[in-house]
């Protein structure tokens, strides 16, 4: 069984302020270690519950976060950017599996560092009239490929998201959100004996847990974060302006859609 981990870090134990998921900075070097090393129990819970290969997905800001030299040797490391499949490359490679470890609610929640994508320029996503999160953007894309989420981690705002999405989930819940950037949270150490038990008790829904699937072609709606970047990401002949913050179109596959979306998020920083 070969199983695909997307990390990201806002959703690590620990983690509450942005200056923590920014490198350059001692706060940073800190919760990058503890991502990894959640990473690193994921990983371990899968090969207890039966998989014979994982790939660790390095899923935050510049895709350059895990300390290689501190994760599980037995995982394979998919790191830097661009990549087509963003926080799901790999998944072309075939996969029986996903895990999102370290992953937080969506934009416009009461959850820790919650955002959807780009925090700067997204405000909220819809897929099919569907408002998701990056866990449900990406685990439609794994859907799309036939690969069921089978674990996550995060706080308690993001479980309630993941829980509705995906069938037959297991959840590690790190922290209990008590803000935007404050939370109640597990020790990094107790934190990653929790998501090994809850990884490794996860195996055993490969082959039950069903893909989620969304109907194509896919139609996509953006609001975002101000006019300037409404005005700027018009430039696109694909996507139409609905009203001063809002853009549609229509994708071809949830591939397509994020696609663009990464795109247009790469844009933004044209106003930054």
């Amino acid at each position: 069984m070969r199983i695909l981990i997307a990390t990201d870090i806002e959703g690590v134990a620990g983690v509450v302020h942005p200056e923590q998921t920014r490198a350059g900075n001692a706060e940073y070097e800190r919760a990058r270690l503890w991502m990894t090393r959640e990473a690193s129990a994921a990983v371990r819970g899968a090969f207890d519950g039966g998989a014979t290969e994982v790939r660790v997905n390095d899923s935050h800001g510049a895709y350059r976060n895990l300390l290689a030299d501190e994760l599980d040797p037995r995982a394979r490391l998919v790191n830097g950017k661009p990549r087509m499949l963003g926080m799901m490359a790999g998944l072309e490679a075939g996969f029986d599996g996903v895990m999102l470890v370290g992953f937080h609610a969506r934009a416009q929640v009461a959850g820790v560092l919650a955002h959807t994508v780009n925090s700067a320029a997204f405000a909220r996503v819809w897929l099919n009239d569907r408002e998701l999160g990056e866990a449900g953007l990406y685990g439609a894309l794994a859907g799309e490929f036939g690969v069921p989420v089978i674990f996550a981690s995060g706080d308690d705002v993001f479980a309630e998201e993941a829980r509705a999405i995906f069938p037959r989930l297991r959840f590690t819940v790190t922290k209990q959100a008590a803000g935007r950037h404050s939370a109640v949270s597990l020790s990094p150490q107790a934190a990653c004996e929790a998501i090994h038990a809850e990884a490794r008790q996860a195996m055993a829904a490969i082959g039950t847990a069903r893909p989620m699937l969304l109907e194509t072609p896919v139609r996509a709606r953006l609001q975002a974060q101000t006019p300037a970047h409404a005005d700027l990401f018009s430039q696109w002949p694909a996507l139409r302006r609905i009203d001063g913050v809002t853009l549609q179109w229509t994708a071809a596959s949830v591939e397509h859609a994020l696609r663009m979306l990464n795109c247009l998020s790469a844009m933004a920083f044209a106003l930054h």
